[in-house]
């Protein structure tokens, strides 16, 4: 199998020869020259508010992502290539190993072209609407060793459906689950609604933070688990939780922040507007026997201005918005609410600094910043804020 990865045999480090074609790495640079350049990026955009800790790295900064998608394609020989789209683009380039993958993903993709080739599984063409192929989701983890595949084809049809997974489980026998997933049309790499469950249960379970949770093919899970016990260590530690805190989780996703928090002994609220994502909370819950959280499929700023309206409260808020941050919407209704505190978990620092002068104009000041490195060899500073009235 191909190797792509440059190794410096006096430091350690790697890098990777696709780097400047690629645009899964930003970084081409020592890991510890990384961190101080994210030191100084967090330093110089959130100091004003408050002093900044220092960034928590990761040990091994290395094979972290636990969702990997990988596209296929036809060289100019005709032979079945794997790799990535170009970023901003549709222009596939062919990457055999990545240094931010699993490592499970790199062998399985390796079997997965052969197979293709052998059973005639031909790549889908975006171009022309051709093939059957159009990429495969491997999803890992660490603390279970369990595996999903999940093959995403253009059609219903999967030649020598049987043969594909007996195959693929003697190649790869760490393999829990293989679930074939139907997305006729729609943009590269997303998923359909039709799935059909080819072998295991169609969902892997991942521990975080001394909790358990079900991982589905749509489901929404940070991809670096190892540092996100840490991000949400931090999370916990701002909120303070004690028995009995009153705690609305908005943006819940699949509930993992807030039921951590319950598992602590607060009394929880998680608000999420995509109605999977909030049916896959609440089975977690139920696997991690709380009763002690509930769950709202609702806009999280609508709920809170009710809430507000309805003379209800909380201790604290917990927020973990998708990178365009918080509306200003969002940040009125919770400043309607008062709660005491509020946990912002900011994926993109340019977005925080935006919400954080609001909420500053609103009278709520920064007590707490922790940036932590949660993708290694990217430009992305993962941070967590706690806000006080």
């Amino acid at each position: 199998m191909p190797k792509k990865m440059i190794h410096d045999k006096v430091t350690g480090e790697r890098r990777c020869r696709c780097f400047k074609r690629c645009g899964g790495c930003q970084l081409d640079e020592p890991y510890a020259d990384q961190i101080e350049r994210k030191q100084q990026k967090a330093d110089g955009m959130l100091s004003k508010f408050a002093p900044v800790k220092k960034i928590i790295p990761m040990d091994s900064p290395y094979n972290y992502r636990c969702k990997v998608q990988t596209v296929y394609g036809l060289d100019r020989s005709k032979r079945i290539i794997s790799g990535i789209y170009q970023s901003s683009s549709r222009k596939l380039v062919a990457v055999d190993d990545c240094m931010l993958e699993d490592v499970h993903a790199s062998p399985i993709t390796y079997t997965m072209k052969k197979l293709m080739k052998d059973m005639r599984m031909t790549p889908y063409d975006i171009r022309t609407g051709q093939g059957l192929i159009r990429h495969t989701l491997i999803r890992t983890s660490q603390t279970t060793g369990q595996v999903m595949l999940v093959v995403v084809t253009a059609s219903a049809i999967l030649p020598s459906k049987n043969n594909f997974v007996k195959a693929m489980l003697k190649a790869h026998p760490e393999i829990t689950t293989i679930v074939q997933n139907i997305c006729p049309d729609g943009m590269p790499l997303t998923l359909g609604e039709r799935s059909n469950i080819l072998y295991g249960r169609g969902y892997i379970e991942d521990e975080l933070c001394g909790c358990r949770f079900r991982i589905s093919p749509a489901s929404f899970y940070q991809v670096n688990p190892v540092q996100t016990e840490k991000l949400y260590a931090c999370a916990l530690r701002a909120a303070d939780i004690k028995d009995g805190t009153k705690v609305i989780d908005a943006y819940c996703g699949t509930g993992t922040i807030g039921i951590i928090c319950a598992k602590n002994g607060a009394e929880v609220t998680g608000v999420e507007l995509n109605k999977h994502a909030c049916r896959d909370a609440v089975t977690n819950a139920r696997l991690n026997g709380l009763d002690n959280i509930r769950f709202v499929n609702d806009d999280a700023g609508r709920f809170m201005q009710e809430m507000a309206e309805s003379g209800g409260s909380c201790d604290v808020l917990i927020m973990d918005p998708p990178r365009a941050g918080a509306s200003r919407e969002f940040i009125e209704c919770a400043v309607k609410l008062a709660p005491e505190k509020i946990v912002y978990v900011s994926c993109k620092i340019e977005t925080l600094e935006r919400d954080m002068k609001l909420f500053r104009q609103k009278g709520y000041r920064a007590s707490y910043i922790q940036p932590v490195d949660m993708f290694p060899h990217t430009v992305g500073i993962e941070t967590v804020v706690q806000l006080s009235k």
